[in-house]
């Protein structure tokens, strides 16, 4: 189980005061199937939310317990029937080519050869955002948007 000082705590339920609950436990209890939404929610998110439906507070503790034992996350607060707890999430890093931007895109064009006989030529090119591919192998751009006669 993760441990957390009580000025991390403090920063932690500040930030999970606005979250709405993402996992919720019924009547079923804790099967493998909602521990593993439990696990997705908190690599997806790191501080999340869960409420346990049913009145009986020790089973919630217990519940609490089990969560933060087995996914190694850290309690951050228990009120009532919600449960806040965290986890750092794993960095993911995404491969990107460097002369790529945003909104940039590389599209590969074939085009066959007028005669059929010889090899198509192929080309790599980076199209914009507004840019698009033809049928032909044409890159054309979108047109700029009419303006209303109305308006003058």
């Amino acid at each position: 189980m993760l441990k957390l000082t009580s000025a991390e705590r403090a920063a932690l339920r500040s930030q999970a005061h606005g979250i709405d609950p993402v996992v919720l436990i019924g009547e079923a209890g804790l099967t493998p199937a909602v521990m593993k939404e439990i696990e997705r929610s908190l690599d997806a998110h790191g501080l999340i939310k869960v409420r346990v439906f049913g009145d009986d507070r020790e089973a919630r503790l217990e519940i609490y317990q089990t969560i933060c034992e087995q996914l190694d996350a850290a309690p951050v607060q228990h009120i009532g029937k919600l449960l806040v707890m965290y986890r750092p999430q794993k960095e993911t890093v995404k491969e990107r080519s460097e002369k790529r931007g945003k909104g940039l895109r590389e599209v590969t064009i074939i085009k066959p050869s007028a005669s059929g006989t010889k090899r198509p030529t192929v080309s790599k090119v980076i199209l914009k955002g507004n840019e698009r591919v033809t049928a032909g192998g044409l890159i054309k751009r979108a047109k700029k948007r009419q303006a209303s006669p109305k308006r003058g």
